[in-house]
């Protein structure tokens, strides 16, 4: 093949060890995904509908969980498809458009965490310059290039892909990668090679970004029980989350590079698709645990809902049930009342 528009579909090769057991590994899939969805969609709503959560720290959460929607959304439907088809294959288009979204995802992951980091610096080591150093327009310009960045980082990675001469269109994975399709090149990948070097040293500095903030937490953290408190409540799961990502992308790194070929194909699988899999379930579990506000919003949203589906059931009347439940809700109690007729009366 001389040319890269002799390509038209990519062959995913991942697949020929799921042949026996396609349809348990679909029902997983489907499960894996519907808990991805239940549980992000949670922290987001839950973030977006109560004012009290409109801060830095909580606006990088409901980022961070967006991202692992969006992410999770360029893998998950297109693998459950082709659990149940006798043919893996994707378009050359599809396979640069599922490059970019996994690869923006993991950018947009790691460079939320960066923030969230910061944002915990401030707010443990500088807490009297807080509210001037993390406002809320520093934070909306923060997030934004959060998702700016790392999108313009695998737009020049991807873009350079087209211009090589492929020599073959078997990707040994269960999804589009875009080191799989650079190692099936003729042509010289100098320039790929190049590009994929800045973006990985570029995010190595975010790692020693965060190592240095951590470093500046513990120092801080020692010093006063209330840092103590702050850093356990706060800092402990976004350590976890960090900590979870990055072991997951270095999984998936060292397996690109140094993958064996005596590895069974199972084996191979799971240490390509960890980082797709675990990272967007166990985050906002983490943070909805961990987090005593978003704990006990989600458990005040619960028993809300809980109580509405009780009163829809004991009434013949939805909307009798439902003004029955506000006027429940919005009553102010008795001795709220006497204690407002004394202050007016003194």
């Amino acid at each position: 093949m001389s040319n890269t528009s002799s390509i038209i579909v990519f062959s995913l090769s991942g697949f020929n060890e799921t042949v026996n057991y396609r349809v348990t590994l679909f029902s997983l899939t489907l499960l894996s995904y519907c808990v991805i969805l239940v549980v992000n969609v949670s922290i987001i709503l839950t973030i977006i509908l109560d004012e009290n959560l409109h801060e830095p720290m909580y606006i990088c959460l409901c980022n961070l969980c967006i991202n692992e929607l969006y992410g999770t959304t360029g893998f998950y439907p297109k693998f459950t498809s082709d659990l149940l088809s006798d043919i893996q294959v994707i378009s050359y288009a599809g396979c640069l458009l599922q490059i970019f979204v996994i690869y923006s995802s993991a950018m947009v992951g790691f460079s939320v965490l960066a923030l969230m980091s910061y944002d915990r610096y401030v707010a443990i080591c500088r807490p009297l310059e807080y509210h001037s150093v993390m406002s809320l327009r520093r934070t909306v310009v923060l997030v934004s290039l959060s998702w700016f960045v790392p999108f313009c980082c695998v737009t020049m990675s991807v873009s350079l892909t087209p211009t090589l001469k492929l020599c073959g269109s078997h990707i040994e994975k269960l999804y589009c990668e875009n080191g799989s399709v650079i190692k099936l090149a003729c042509s010289s990948t100098t320039a790929n090679d190049i590009v994929r070097l800045i973006i990985i040293s570029f995010y190595c500095c975010h790692v020693l970004f965060i190592l240095g903030s951590y470093v500046q937490l513990v120092k801080s953290a020692v010093k006063s029980r209330e840092s103590r408190r702050k850093f356990t409540q706060t800092c402990v799961p976004h350590l976890l989350s960090l900590l979870n990502v990055t072991a997951a992308l270095l999984f998936d790194l060292m397996y690109s590079r140094y993958g064996s070929a005596s590895l069974p194909q199972s084996v191979k699988n799971f240490m390509a698709i960890e980082f797709l899999l675990i990272p967007p379930i166990l985050n906002p579990v983490i943070y909805g645990l961990v987090l005593t506000k978003i704990r006990s919003r989600i458990i005040s949203f619960c028993i809300k809902g809980a109580e509405i589906r009780q009163m829809y059931a004991g009434q013949c009347c939805p909307e009798a049930a439902l003004t029955k439940f506000h006027q429940r809700t919005s009553a102010v109690p008795s001795f709220a009342l006497s204690e407002k007729r004394n202050r007016s009366a003194n």
